[in-house]
């Protein structure tokens, strides 16, 4: 089909390659800011756009930008779009950014934006590096949320700051790093299961979505596979 590249770039980061949940990437913010909901949804949102707005960018530039300088290059796109968000949350939303600290600026090393620019910006057209930053952003977003709500609810008894109704009284590791962990782990085994049943296709190979992939011989993997296949084989020919 012709739109299949199209919807796949958009779909894949929503349970298959989640960035958070799959890939594991961005954990330092994920565990850090997800003690509320309404965390997480800032933290979300402002690094989908700068993901949006970097593969955007990196697409447009892919053939302009020479390869030895391709990485200081990527830092430079994300580094600019990274400030602009502050600078809108700090003037428009200063409680988020409060409540984001540094974790706000820090979206700058975040690395989905880094293996997204390496991994599919670089390698496409506009409008699938587009679709791609939109369907990572929002299992990104997702994920935040769905951790947030999970950790304020059986921490604080709240959720998005409004009372659950006292249904059990709040356990308050949940809004602790140890709390964090355990729910993150769950939520990790949960997407593991849901994608091992619903979502078809490929295995995630780690090194296409490793933004220092090429620093330890991505190129040599298929090799790699090939001779441990013939291993399996004996070595005979077929």
């Amino acid at each position: 089909m012709a739109f299949h590249p199209y919807r796949r770039a958009l779909t894949a980061g929503l349970v298959r390659e989640n960035p958070v949940l799959r890939l594991v990437l961005g954990t330092c913010p994920t565990l850090a800011v997800t003690t509320s909901a309404m965390n997480g949804l800032g933290m979300g949102v402002a690094a989908a756009f700068v993901l949006i707005c970097s593969n955007i960018a990196v697409s447009m530039l892919r053939n302009i930008i020479p390869e030895k300088v391709r990485l200081p290059g990527y830092i430079v796109i994300i580094a600019g779009f990274s400030t602009m968000t502050q600078m809108l949350v700090k003037a428009y939303l200063p409680s988020i950014d409060k409540a984001l600290g540094i974790y706000l600026p820090l979206i700058v090393v975040n690395c989905i934006l880094f293996g997204r620019a390496e991994a599919f910006a670089c390698k496409n057209n506009i409008a699938l590096s587009a679709l791609d930053g939109i369907g990572m952003g929002a299992g990104f977003t997702g994920a935040l949320i769905a951790m947030g709500a999970i950790r304020e609810l059986l921490g604080n008894g709240t959720v998005l700051g409004w009372p659950a109704g006292g249904m059990f009284p709040p356990i308050t590791i949940f809004v602790m790093p140890a709390g964090g962990f355990f729910v993150f782990g769950m939520l990790i085994w949960l997407t593991n299961k849901l994608s091992s049943r619903v979502v078809h296709g490929p295995e995630i190979d780690p090194c296409t979505v490793c933004p220092a992939g090429a620093l330890c011989g991505r190129e040599f993997a298929p090799s790699a596979k090939a001779a441990k296949i013939g291993a399996a084989d004996g070595g005979q020919d077929t």
